[in-house]
């Protein structure tokens, strides 16, 4: 079993060696990663310029190469170098990605990759509040989701969005929630007066119930399926029906 590890806070983030640590346990890892962080940049690929890779020492001993590209990029990078694997796994992000995060996440874009090469994709999340994490407590869920998926593959999902809870009582299969979330757009100005600006988007509404936000809100892990087709199948569906004789 030959498990590639990326993510898209960067090749030093603690969550990277975490979950590097735990897909140990389940076979051979190979780590490719950003050279600097890449929070938010969606499934953006470097198409202008050539990428390069470079290898890095890591505590544990694990092979692992810094790319100087996205988390698409690495993902590639990585599966060219190892020539494929066996499973494709993303994170731990620091902070969460559900509902509409899902959209831009660079963490989920790495496990996507994945899955556009032809290998499964997991992507973990959580929350962080301030603190340096340990992921002491999350660790044991993340082995579980791992072996749920490795016992089963043909019954699993390709693709996978983990989101996990600070303290896990249990794992939840949940719905991505897409209720109502506001854009907003904070203006300031840095010590040299010149204006910037910051772009955030919060929850408007509470999460509905067996959402990534309620499972997580809850204390459970947040297993979302999620899959490659965008088409909006039930639109298609009630064009058809109207469109019979």
């Amino acid at each position: 079993m030959r498990i590639l590890v990326s993510n898209d806070d960067g090749i030093f983030s603690p969550g990277l060696m975490a979950l590097a640590e735990v897909a140990a346990q389940f076979g051979e890892v190979l780590i490719f990663a950003p050279d600097f962080e890449q929070s938010a940049v969606g499934h953006a690929i470097t198409i202008q310029r050539p990428l390069k890779y470079h290898p890095v020492k890591l505590l544990k001993g694990f092979e692992a190469y810094r790319v100087n590209g996205t988390p698409a990029d690495c993902v590639a990078m990585g599966l060219f170098h190892w020539g494929g694997a066996d499973l494709v796994v993303s994170g731990i992000n620091l902070g969460s990605n559900m509902g509409s995060d899902i959209w831009h996440s660079g963490t989920v874009a790495a496990a996507k990759q994945g899955v556009l090469f032809g290998t499964r994709g997991l992507a973990f999340s959580q929350n962080i509040f301030g603190n340096e994490p340990t992921y002491d407590r999350q660790k044991p869920f993340i082995a579980e989701v791992l072996r749920m998926v490795l016992r089963s593959p043909q019954e699993m999902p390709s693709l996978i969005n983990v989101n996990l809870p600070e303290d896990p009582i249990g794992i939840r299969w949940t719905h991505q929630s897409v209720r109502q979330y506001n854009g907003k757009v904070v203006e300031s100005q840095d010590p040299m007066g010149r204006r910037h600006y910051w772009f955030s988007a919060i929850p408007l509404t509470e999460p509905d119930e067996d959402s990534d936000r309620w499972a997580v809100d809850h204390g459970y892990v947040s297993l979302t399926p999620l899959r490659l087709s965008l088409t909006d199948d039930e639109w298609l569906s009630r064009l058809k029906n109207t469109q019979q004789p």
